[in-house]
């Protein structure tokens, strides 16, 4: 007679799970509430102009530029929660300064960029050791379990985060709207502190030669292999499209359309349901279709989505819904093709080099978003908001048309081989 298994017990059994799980969530909630707030605090509050909402934006997103590669690095010789409470911690800290300022007369555009800049810093080396510290807590058969888990909180936090924000944003004045971010990343602070179950220091730091040289390697891989290199380039052009649009788009919404704070939280909290359909069918479409077919087509129909923006016009609930369906179904196919993408290269990359292909793409795709934020302040003064929110949102396609053109088209429905690398 063969003995029964019993099912692993729940994560949400085990109390340091939790706690990092609330701590995520608390800390995407507060990165997702402040992304709304501060351009609005700008826009709002200082009157800021189309250049000046570009720079911001650029500023927001330089970090992942200029650190990312260093990060992983760091990180990897470091306690990994030690890592995620202090960067909880220098948040809460400079968050805080805005209101303060602003009761005391002396808020500006310089102050608000310099804050942008240090939280961004803050959050890549979060980010950086949040993607380690499951693998630190949890046994390798859990690891499933526990990354869908911390997902949910993410998409949720993408659902609700915005609306936060921009609910906050009309119920008090822009600069004391703030504390809500502040106040989740103290949340994640208190909450990643009291996980109790002791984490190993990692062991003694590699030579500085050597990081460098895992960081070569890194690119070596992702240059080198055709399908590697077509991610890299096709998250670069939809990274640097996004970002010019999203900084027009984050104008066009209140000075155009004349929606209010809460209103445009509303909308862009759209995304975040379509985002979890979207995980939903990246299980299935795939090994149905093709990878290949779902990729370019999911693309397609995610920027064909964001055409429509900029003939809508006015403030009515027509509009408002209109613009809702719009950032739902961006979510739900852009999702899929994040989910369908990151499977691919997965599947591609060996396993002792999954973390510098990592950081390879998302500095490659990433990297560019401070250059397309200055593009879309350009465009916004130059052209109009209307006109230049259509040319980026033109300019979305050159993702999926560069995909339709690489390798990862005629990828079918199952998955590629492996393919060697530098350690295995």
């Amino acid at each position: 007679m063969k003995a029964s298994v019993s099912p692993a017990p729940s994560l949400w059994r085990d109390g340091d799970f939790r706690r990092l799980w609330i701590g995520q969530t608390a800390s995407q909630l507060g990165a997702q509430a402040g992304q709304v707030i501060l351009p609005l605090i700008a826009v709002v509050a200082l009157s800021a102009d189309t250049q000046q909402i570009g720079a911001l934006r650029a500023v927001q997103q330089a970090p992942i530029l200029l650190l990312s590669l260093f990060a992983g690095a760091w990180v990897d010789r470091r306690r990994s929660r030690t890592v995620m409470v202090v960067a909880d911690f220098g948040r809460t800290v400079v968050l805080a300064v805005v209101p303060v300022v602003y009761l005391l007369d002396m808020l500006d555009i310089p102050l608000i960029v310099l804050v942008a800049f240090l939280v961004g810093a803050l959050t890549v080396y979060f980010d950086v050791a949040y993607q380690t510290s499951l693998v630190r807590l949890v046994e390798r058969g859990r690891l499933a379990q526990g990354n869908s888990a911390l997902e949910g909180g993410r998409s949720a936090a993408q659902i609700t985060g915005p609306a936060i924000g921009g609910a906050l944003v009309s119920l008090l004045t822009a600069p004391i709207a703030i504390v809500v971010s502040a106040f989740f990343f103290a949340l994640s602070f208190l909450s990643i502190r009291r996980i109790r179950r002791p984490e190993p220091m990692p062991r003694a730091a590699v030579r500085q030669a050597r990081v460098w040289r895992q960081i070569h390697e890194g690119l070596h891989l992702v240059v080198s292999d055709a399908s590697l290199r077509a991610v890299g380039i096709s998250s670069a052009l939809f990274q640097f499209s996004f970002a010019a649009l999203m900084t027009i788009y984050l104008l066009f919404l209140p000075r155009t359309l004349h929606l209010p704070g809460a209103a445009v939280g509303l909308v862009l909290a759209a995304t975040g349901p379509g985002a979890l359909v979207g995980s939903l069918l990246s299980a299935r479409l795939p090994a149905r279709y093709g990878y290949g077919v779902v990729l370019v087509s999911a693309a397609l129909l995610a920027d064909g989505a964001m055409l429509c923006v900029p003939a809508l016009h006015g403030s009515s609930a027509v509009t408002i819904a209109a613009l809702m369906a719009v950032n739902f179904l961006f979510g739900v196919f852009s999702q899929l093709v994040d989910v369908t993408v990151v499977t691919v290269r997965q599947a591609i990359t060996p396993v002792p080099i999954q973390a510098r292909v990592v950081a390879t793409i998302n500095f490659a795709g990433m990297g560019l978003t401070p250059l397309g934020s200055l593009l879309g302040g350009y465009l916004a003064g130059a052209l109009g908001l209307r006109r230049s929110l259509l040319l980026t949102a033109v300019m979305l396609a050159l993702s999926p048309l560069f995909m339709a053109l690489s390798p990862l088209a005629r990828l079918g429905r199952d998955l590629p081989s492996t393919v060697s690398g530098p350690d295995g």
